[in-house]
Formats: C-alpha cells, sequence, structure tokens
C-alpha cells in the first residue's frame, strides 16, 4: 500500500469513529472480516448459496448463482479459505457515501491472501501464474497455492438501521470471473 493510500484510510476510519461509530476498531473489524471471509468462501465452495442470504447482498448473490454453477470443481474447491489458511489481510479501499435519501453508508474492501491445497492446475485461464509452495519432505510434499480474494463489506449508518456488516462485492480472481 502507498502511503498516501495508507495515510487516506486511516483519516477514513477517524471519520468513522467520529460521526457514526465511536466504538468502531479496524482491529476488531478485521477479524470480523476475515471470520466472514472463511464461511462465505466455504459456503461459495460447497455450493450452498441459500445459506449466504444473511451475509451477502441480493445482486452478489445471484451473480454468484450463475457463477457457481459454471465453475469446475478443482476452482469451486480452491474458493475455500480457513481461518487459519489466510496468511495477510489488508483494507483495499474505505468509502462514506450518502444516498439521495440522505442514507449513510460505509463500505470497506478487505483483500486477503490464502493458501489452498486444491488441485489447480500449473496455468489459469487468462494466462495467469498461480503461485505454488510446497511443504514436507519428498515423502511428504504437500502443494499449496497462494490465492488471493477481494470481499467488500457495507453498512448502513442511518439512525434506527440494523448494525450488520453485508457483503457487496466478491472476486476470487483466475477463479471466480
Amino acid at each position: 500500500t502507498s502511503p498516501f493510500a495508507w495515510l487516506r484510510t486511516r483519516f477514513y476510519y477517524l471519520l468513522i469513529r467520529l460521526y457514526f461509530d465511536q466504538e468502531f476498531s479496524i482491529e476488531e473489524f478485521t477479524r470480523g472480516a476475515k471470520q466472514a471471509f472463511s464461511v462465505v468462501s466455504k459456503l461459495l465452495s460447497q455450493r450452498k448459496l441459500d445459506l449466504l442470504e444473511e451475509l451477502v447482498s441480493a445482486e452478489v448473490l445471484q451473480v454468484l448463482k450463475e457463477k457457481i454453477s459454471l465453475l469446475p470443481d478443482s476452482h469451486r474447491d480452491a474458493l475455500a479459505a480457513d481461518v487459519d489458511a489466510i496468511m495477510y489481510t489488508t483494507e483495499g479501499d474505505v468509502r462514506i457515501y450518502y444516498d439521495d435519501d440522505g442514507i449513510k453508508f460505509v463500505s470497506i474492501l478487505m483483500c486477503f491472501w490464502y493458501l489452498n491445497g486444491a488441485n489447480l492446475p500449473d496455468e489459469v485461464p487468462g494466462e495467469a501464474k498461480v503461485f505454488q509452495i510446497v511443504f514436507g519432505d519428498e515423502n511428504t510434499r504437500e502443494k499449496k497455492h497462494l490465492l488471493t480474494a477481494n470481499y467488500e463489506f457495507q453498512r448502513e449508518f442511518t439512525e434506527g438501521a440494523k448494525p450488520d456488516w453485508t457483503i457487496t462485492r466478491i472476486e476470487h480472481p483466475r477463479l471466480l470471473e
């Protein structure tokens, strides 16, 4: 992340604490986002899309239903991320906005890098290289792929709104396209 982007996101976190939620903590949000990412990615992998209705926006869920049905099993298996397999997490973008009716929203894009042992080809569509990591010695070799995912979380901060974050964008580059 560039220093400018880092400062910008920290400024937005300050605005969130000052104007929307005095208890907001990016560390706590990140822990919750990791947990949500793990749960949602596993449900996607298992094609249990009906269980995502409370976690994912209706628009995203409709797109996922179309895409998941077309995925080969190896790509579908690669969507799943255990919390312990998440190697790195960072914020991608933070936005605060109001719609035409004065409803206040905050959205935070989270980027995840995770290890997955799905049986993916060395090269995936689009000629993009998938990073592979091999664990163990010659007798117990285990190949894992380092994959990325971007999930955008949105919450309405209008008075009386439910204090729940909803996933409004899901991207698994080179897997869920």
